[in-house]
């Protein structure tokens, strides 16, 4: 980005002045040069770039990076809720799913965009990103990994970290505060990783803070709903439950952040949901 602004004629610096700050601070100072010359050449003829980077086809033996098909979406999320939690937990996924598309075949055949919908938004619930799911991604080995790619040499790692179940509150706005947190982390997420069996079990105990029992009950009441769409889907309020299905959509961020989404997405959810109970009484308000 200050490659691309700077060839704009927007950061009133010369050119040898940015590139001597970049070897001056020592960090990954090749990558930080190129990134500062790709972006001045994104800047002169983006299109020459992006036909550069334009990723190759991938052989047909290698796994896709993008899900075109149903089957894909689910394969792709059962083996992420099974490194996520465990094989039940991604077959109680895969079998909404599957009951949903059955449901979806007899009432609107041909398509299948209800399924895809429930694949994507039940996913997105069952896989809250807790303590114990940040502990497995960051120790999964593809963190570190990146880490060796992008940075030279030794370097310090620093966590900031805002777990709701501890994290103090901005007294002014009630707002969760950011906690810093050193390299000692890394063994502590190992641990804590290796402890995911024990979530929202009695031993959970970051399952009791106020997000996490919302998580909860977002996921268990969209399941639910998902439920009563299965057994109560027509050709005519078909279009209604894509939309119900998709409510999650509007659910974004953390705390506070994710609080008025999701204030939002229950008032839209409770909308969707009596015009899918009766669609009648819905059509006659419309009029």
């Amino acid at each position: 980005m200050l490659g691309f602004a700077w060839q704009l004629g927007l950061v009133p610096l010369s050119r040898a002045a940015i590139e001597r700050a970049i070897e001056l601070n020592g960090v990954a100072v090749t990558f930080n040069s190129q990134a500062f010359l790709w972006g001045r050449r994104a800047a002169h003829d983006r299109d020459a770039v992006e036909r550069l980077v334009e990723p190759k086809p991938a052989a047909a033996s290698l796994r896709p990076t993008v899900a075109d098909t149903l089957e894909e979406i689910v394969r792709i999320r059962v083996e992420t809720l099974t490194a996520y939690q465990d094989a039940a937990y991604a077959e109680r996924y895969r079998s909404l799913v599957d009951r949903v598309a059955a449901a979806e075949r007899k009432a609107a055949p041909g398509r299948d965009d209800l399924a895809r919908a429930v694949a994507r938004y039940a996913f997105k619930l069952m896989a809250i990103k807790d303590e114990y799911e940040v502990a497995r991604l960051y120790t999964d080995g593809a963190f570190e990994r990146r880490l060796r790619e992008q940075f030279e040499g030794d370097f310090r790692l620093r966590f900031h970290l805002a777990p709701p179940s501890f994290a103090p509150r901005d007294p002014q706005t009630g707002h969760l505060k950011k906690l810093t947190f050193g390299p000692w982390m890394l063994p502590a997420f190992r641990v804590l990783a290796a402890l995911k069996g024990l979530r929202g079990g009695r031993f959970d105990v970051f399952g009791r803070s106020e997000e996490r029992r919302m998580e909860r009950r977002l996921r268990d009441e969209y399941l639910a709903t998902v439920e009563e769409i299965a057994g109560a889907l027509t050709a005519e309020n078909h279009a209604t439950a894509v939309e119900l299905a998709s409510v999650p959509e509007m659910i974004r961020g953390f705390g506070h952040v994710k609080e008025s989404h999701v204030e939002r997405a229950e008032q839209r959810k409770a909308a969707l949901l009596g015009q899918f109970r009766n669609p009648e009484a819905a059509r006659t308000a419309a009029e």
